[in-house]
Parts: structure tokens; sequence; C-alpha cells
């Protein structure tokens, strides 16, 4: 199995709904999705399809989509309320599909305008900040139009990119730079698009756009806050600015500041989920910097297990526990090896605290000073 680099924060244990009251009953003429004997009939599909070697949860998994499957007729749903679900489902498995043949490269997702013109400053500056993140060995995820997402192809090459297009009526066809590769998506929903851009990447990267880049923005800021997406580096960049003229990001961040912590919307630690860099150099080099040492993230119940790509000095780990022991709900930050839960990346070193699950922008400033911390 292909060890992917980023790690779901927090993977639901049981996929079923915990409350179903709100539905009205099922009717009781049809034989029911959870009978025995229709559960027996699935598991003998999914062991004829996928073979002996399936591992037990991950068959429950696909036993579970196909019960729910199962339930939508019998349910009441409309042919529109099918090919939705259906689609999104097709959608999602090809996507997944094409990504998984890249596992290993690090992914950061370029979010930007379509409008902004070749010849601005803002479009070369996506054009250097690509080339240098695929100097490093990264690949690029953009949106396939024309603007920042072309840009953001343009620095890193065809070879380097990704393309995650949406079918609208006014944006039909993708850059040249990416149109006919086989990692180039087209996706019919904004939101099967967007958990592709934000599951896939182990970066963000921010450059001035309009009412799409800002949604972006927020909701990569709020899956991030509330500890609903793993904890990755989001960066804001643009171009070289004329005298006098505001900055983009600048304006944004006084916006936070003034309009939304100053309000009490936001808590201070939030501030550390973003940073403005001031060129495209400094926006890769922050980027790179936030996997110095660390490596990934997932909970083991309540615990927040930290993989490290080098284990940190004992002084060191004393120091976090002295700044950042309001995250801790119990006992201390320790190192440790794997839990009996985890699969992947057995080899590296750990950091495991039972976490409060607030305050995940002081998680992001452990995160720094993690990679600032000398190692063994």
């Amino acid at each position: 199995m292909t060890e992917h680099n980023r790690q779901e924060l927090d993977p639901p244990v049981d996929t079923a709904p915990r409350d179903e009251s709100a539905a009205p009953p099922e009717m009781p003429l049809q034989k029911r999705a959870d009978d025995p004997g229709v559960q027996a009939a699935l598991d003998g599909l999914i062991g004829e399809v996928a073979g002996r070697e399936c591992d037990a949860f991950d068959a429950r998994l696909v036993r579970d989509l196909m019960t729910a499957a199962l339930k939508l007729i019998p349910d009441g749903r409309d042919t529109g309320e099918l090919k939705l679900m259906t689609a999104a489902v097709k959608e999602l498995r090809y996507a997944f599909r094409v990504f998984g043949q890249y596992a290993r490269p690090h992914k950061v997702t370029i979010f930007g305008s379509a409008r902004t013109p070749e010849a601005h400053p803002d479009y070369a500056a996506a054009v250097e900040f690509g080339r240098l993140m695929a100097e490093a060995g990264w690949m690029a995820i953009t949106g396939a139009g024309d603007g920042i997402m072309k840009a953001g192809h343009v620095g890193p090459g065809r070879g380097a990119s990704f393309g995650v297009a949406i079918r609208l009526p006014f944006e039909t066809t993708a850059n040249d730079v990416i149109a006919g590769d086989e990692k180039l998506i087209h996706f019919r929903y904004f939101f099967t698009r967007k958990l592709m851009f934000l599951s896939q990447a182990e970066a963000v990267a921010l450059f001035p756009g309009g009412f799409g880049t800002l949604d972006e923005a927020y909701e990569t800021l709020t899956l991030v806050q509330t500890g609903k997406a793993s904890m990755i580096p989001i960066v804001m960049v643009e171009g070289e600015r004329k005298p006098g003229e505001a900055s983009y990001w600048g304006m944004f961040d006084r916006f936070v500041r003034d309009g939304l912590l100053a309000k009490g919307m936001i808590s201070p630690e939030d501030l550390h989920l973003y940073t403005i860099a001031a060129t495209p150099r400094e926006g890769a080099e922050h980027v790179l910097r936030f996997y110095r040492n660390y490596h990934s993230s997932r909970y083991v119940r309540d615990t927040l297990v930290i993989r490290l790509q080098r284990p940190l000095r004992p002084r060191d780990v004393e120091r976090l526990n002295d700044e950042f022991g309001v995250l801790v709900k119990k006992g201390r930050i320790e190192p440790c090896g794997p839990f009996d839960a985890e699969d992947d990346h057995l080899d590296l070193p750990r950091l495991a605290f039972v976490h409060t699950r607030h305050k995940f922008g002081l998680v992001r400033a452990l995160i720094d000073r993690i990679n600032e911390c000398e190692t063994e």
C-alpha cells in the first residue's frame, strides 16, 4: 500500500448516522437493506469483486456505502436527488484514482482569480511560486482555468500540475497548459471539487481573487480552525504593488484583525493559521519550513499524535510543555512510538498528548516551534 504524506486529522470510526429519529420510518412491506440476508449478499459481492485480501474494515465501509445506496429508492428520493448523489460518488471515485497514482509527491493547492491578466504582477508571482515549489519536488493543483490558475501551472509545468476544473457556462475549457492531460479532472459540483482541492494538498497558497477565492480562503481557514481538516500551511502571496497601491492581503489582514478579532468573532490564536508572504520565494520557503521536521498528524481517540522526521531533544520537549500546556487536557506532551491503531509511517518518531480539541491556532504555533527545535 502506498503511504500518503497527508493524513485525515479526525477520520470517523463509524460511518452510520448517530440518530435517524428525524427521518420517516422505512416502509415495512419491502425487505430492508440492513436485513441479514441482504447484508450477506453484499458481503459476497464485495468478496467476489475485491478478492480475499480485502481489509475487513475497508469491506465494512464499502458495505455501508452499498447499504445506504439501497435505501435511497425506498426512502422516496426523487430522480434529481439520485442523480446528484450518484454523480458525486462517481466524481470522487475517479478523482481519487487519478490522485492515487501520485501519492508520494507533496502537493500545493493554488487559489486565485481567473481574471488576472498574464501581464499582471500577481500572475508573475504565481508563476514564480509554482516554479519554486516544483524545484523543491512539489506538484501544484489549480482550478485549471486562466489567470492565476494558469499561472500556477505555467510555473511547475504540465508534468507537475493537476487541474481540478468545474463545468460552468462561462468557463468551459481548461487552460492550454493542462488541457488534454490525464491529470485534468472535470467536476460537476463545487463541493466535490473543493473536497479534492483540500484533501489532496499538503499546503494552500492564496493569490488575489474575487468571491470564489475568498470563499476558498475562508473555507480552508474554517476547516483547519475547527480541526475538520489536517493542519497545513496557508500562505497568502501577491505580486509587487505600485507606489500607493493597497496590498490585497494587507486589506484582508486588517479586516480579519479589526472586523473579526476585535469584535470577538475569532480568537487571537487563529491568526497563526495563515501567513502573508512578502514575495513568492518567501511564500515557498514558508511552506517548505512547515515540513522541516513535522510530517503529519492524526488522532487516536482523544490523543493527538504528531509524526516527526526526527526526534526532538528532551529539553526541547520540556519547552513545548511549558509553552503549549494549555493544549493538553491531561498528562504531558511526550515522545512515543506508533500507536496500535496506526498502520502507516511506523518508522517515524512521534509526539503525543491528550488534546483539548480547542485552540487549533495554537496547534499550528506548536508545529512552528517543533520545526524551530534542533533534533537529536
